[in-house]
């Protein structure tokens, strides 16, 4: 059996273009990107994918460390004989493209960050922590929980919870590994990785949204001061759900870097 075997994944795209990888964020799964992916699809060939833990592909019961993610990646690529590829990463998706821009440099040509830190923040810990407090599946319909995700969370995470409940045995129960979200969280949370940060040599973009807690502009400063190899772009208007939020002006912003790579 195959490695990739354990994933849910698409490659679809221009045949022999420039290549790129995206990766979703915490609680995601690779369909999230589908709307910007499919922008590129005419100049580049696109691989999406769920990550471990997550939608359709493989729920193990160990394993969620940014490394191990990095690692599913590196064995994905590798078997797809992939090299020299662009790797886009949203949240915790950014902060496993930083740890597999660390460790496997070779196989980047550059890196986009999008509303993510290397720091350590106990405060989306808990964010997450309460998410899962209040809303507590399974659920006995899709409306019982589309009532309570917008009666307790904002549009875009009402949007974002209701988009990732599927049924199971005649209840409504949440698309990804709860346990592997919730040990993605911890484990990728529990030190900062700005050594990690610092080591990154390729070309690399960070995108923010202004509005955004998740990445704030302290941080985002520091990360552009202590990497002379990234340049930032600032999202107006947004928050932490940038390429939702703010599509036309994310893309612009994407589309920009990915030209100044062909200069």
């Amino acid at each position: 059996m195959s490695f990739i075997q354990n994933f849910n994944y698409r490659i679809f795209g221009k045949q022999g273009a420039p290549r790129l990888v995206f990766l979703h964020g915490l609680m995601g799964y690779g369909q999230n990107w589908r709307s910007i992916a499919r922008h590129f699809e005419k100049d580049y060939q696109v691989l999406t994918y769920d990550q471990r833990g997550h939608g359709k592909s493989f729920h193990p019961d160990s394993g969620y460390r940014p490394e191990d993610y990095a690692e599913d990646l590196r064995n994905i690529t590798e078997e797809l004989n992939w090299q020299d590829f662009i790797l886009i990463g949203h949240s915790m998706g950014g902060r496993n493209a930083i740890e597999f821009a660390h460790l496997y440099p070779e196989k980047l040509r550059a890196l986009v960050v999008v509303d993510i830190g290397p720091d350590y923040n106990p405060a989306a810990i808990a964010k997450i922590e309460r998410i899962f407090q209040i809303a507590a599946a399974p659920f006995s319909s899709r409306e019982e929980a589309k009532e309570l995700f917008f009666e307790h969370f904002t549009e875009n995470l009402a949007n974002y919870l209701y988009a990732n409940l599927e049924k199971k045995d005649d209840l409504w129960n949440w698309r990804f590994s709860k346990h592997g979200v919730l040990e993605s969280l911890y484990q990728g949370r529990e030190k900062n990785r700005w050594q990690e940060w610092q080591s990154i040599k390729m070309p690399t973009l960070v995108i923010r949204g202004a509005l955004s807690e998740d990445l704030t502009q302290k941080v985002y400063e520091k990360m552009l001061e202590s990497n002379p190899h990234a340049q930032g772009s600032i999202i107006e208007g947004s928050g932490h759900w940038v390429h939702f939020e703010k599509r036309e002006a994310f893309l612009a912003a994407l589309e920009s870097f990915l030209k100044s790579l062909k200069a």
